[in-house]
């Protein structure tokens, strides 16, 4: 049986009485909202109901699902240790999904618990709906650092498990929207945490679930959003359906962005399989780009896919030009996949005979020795976005006044110990950030003394 309704609903441990203290009167717009929801949940009467939260487990690579046959809770952290719950999980339906994830090579399943808790994000939700209806079993998921696509993937897990089954499930998405929003507000102001609710609440409002995909990593870091892939997993949940969307409140008043809406299948609809249009599109557009890239790109693709495909380097092409033959220079080979960060490796000074070697090592290195990454598999090469920057002379600096994160890059070094950082990278907009990343990079405490070098890139796309 389908999924008969998700909600997008927020988590602020306020919103509870006993936690609020009062406080709660401010975001009444948001309580009559989520009491609607409650309703309307109760209503459906549903055996099931799914919450994805931001404050579940979370791992970097993997989907956890929360295992056991029960799980308890409270907002004791919050203040209110008397507001408890005592839940029972859907453990069949837990079986299912991470069975179906097992059988798709897909990251995700009950491995990993560290705190069986119920989390604040899942026990805001719950409460709202227990006043209600109370004839249910849960589905407990957390997120993952996986890009929006694998969440959206993700849902559509979720939602073939549920359709193998005959019995009612909601799906509830778990998730603030800025946390910057006011002045006044925990986390003060960004421009982006309009932005980013303004958007998020017409897309959503829409069901334009094609457009979540669009909001790039730095735009929602910035807008220090939360909810936004669990709002991706409840959208593939509902992959291929049409939907009937209604957005019940948006406030702000806090400093973060609350906001709730409804979405109810209507059926199937052939134009809503957002993630096959969106791979579909991706491709494209590195085919596209494959055509046009200069001949630093065409080298480190060329390079990066030969070492993929067939598991050693290859010989120096025969067309390569005497341009990349007769200079040397350090180089870095930069991979994105679906606007997420897929491997980057780079040399800061001249370690081949040329630049061209110089480039074909570095892509394979890019994609296979970068250790905060999987190397990449032959199946994602058709989706993989590559840039080169061959890097400029460093030139030693007397203070960071003379550094510019548009236009040079740095380098950090505490005698042995050196981190260096590329110039003009998204969700890098403060000098003081660029020293802080590269002084990470070389392991270089906070304290400790250092010299600076600036060095300029030519950029190849």
């Amino acid at each position: 049986m389908p999924i008969v309704a998700a909600f997008m609903v927020p988590h602020p441990p306020m919103i509870v009485p006993d936690v609020g203290r009062g406080s709660e009167k401010q975001i009444a717009k948001t309580i009559k909202a989520y009491e609607k929801v409650a309703d309307e949940i109760a209503a459906l009467k549903p055996d099931t109901i799914i919450i994805s939260s931001p404050h579940s487990i979370m791992y970097a690579d993997y989907f956890h699902i929360s295992p056991g046959s029960r799980a308890t809770g409270s907002f004791a952290e919050f203040g209110a240790p008397q507001v408890k719950f005592d839940i029972e999980y859907d453990e069949e339906l837990v079986k299912l999904v991470s069975d179906r994830a097992d059988q798709a090579h897909f990251p995700a399943g009950t491995l990993g618990e560290k705190n069986p808790s119920l989390d604040h994000g899942t026990m805001v939700p719950l409460w709202f709906i227990l006043k209600k209806y109370k004839d249910f079993k849960l589905v407990r998921t957390g997120l993952s650092g996986q890009d929006l696509l694998k969440h959206y993937e993700y849902g559509m897990i979720i939602k073939d498990a549920v359709e193998s089954l005959e019995r009612k499930v909601v799906y509830v998405a778990s998730g603030d929207l800025s946390h910057k929003l006011q002045d006044y507000g925990p986390y003060g102001f960004a421009e982006e945490g309009p932005l980013y609710d303004k958007r998020i609440m017409e897309v959503c409002s829409a069901a334009r679930f094609g457009e979540l995909f669009d909001f790039d990593e730095s735009f929602c870091d910035k807008a220090a959003e939360c909810g936004h892939r669990s709002f991706v997993i409840m959208a593939g949940a509902l992959d291929g359906k049409a939907v009937e969307s209604v957005q019940y409140s948006h406030e702000d008043v806090t400093g973060v962005g609350y906001g709730i809406c409804s979405f109810v299948p209507k059926g199937d609809d052939a134009s809503r399989h957002f993630l096959k249009a969106r791979l579909k599109a991706v491709e494209d557009e590195i085919e596209q780009k494959r055509k046009t890239s200069d001949v630093f790109v065409k080298l480190a693709r060329e390079s990066a896919e030969y070492f993929v495909k067939n598991g050693r380097e290859m010989k120096l092409p025969s067309w390569v030009p005497s341009e990349l033959l007769n200079a040397r220079a350090g180089a870095f080979v930069s991979v994105h996949k679906f606007g997420s960060l897929r491997g980057c490796i780079g040399t800061i000074e001249a370690t081949q005979k040329n630049l061209a070697l110089e480039i074909i090592y570095n892509a394979v290195s890019a994609v296979s020795k970068d250790p905060r990454f999987e190397p990449v598999a032959e199946d994602e090469l058709k989706f993989l976005d590559i840039n080169v920057d061959v890097l400029g002379s460093a030139e030693k600096i007397n203070s960071s006044a003379e550094l510019d994160v548009k236009k040079y890059g740095v380098i950090v070094q505490s005698g042995f110990k050196r981190g260096l950082l590329l110039p003009d990278l998204d969700g890098v907009d403060t000098v003081e950030q660029q020293i802080s990343i590269a002084r990470r990079k070389g392991n270089i405490a906070p304290g400790e003394k250092v010299e600076l070098f600036r060095f300029e890139v030519v950029r190849h796309y």
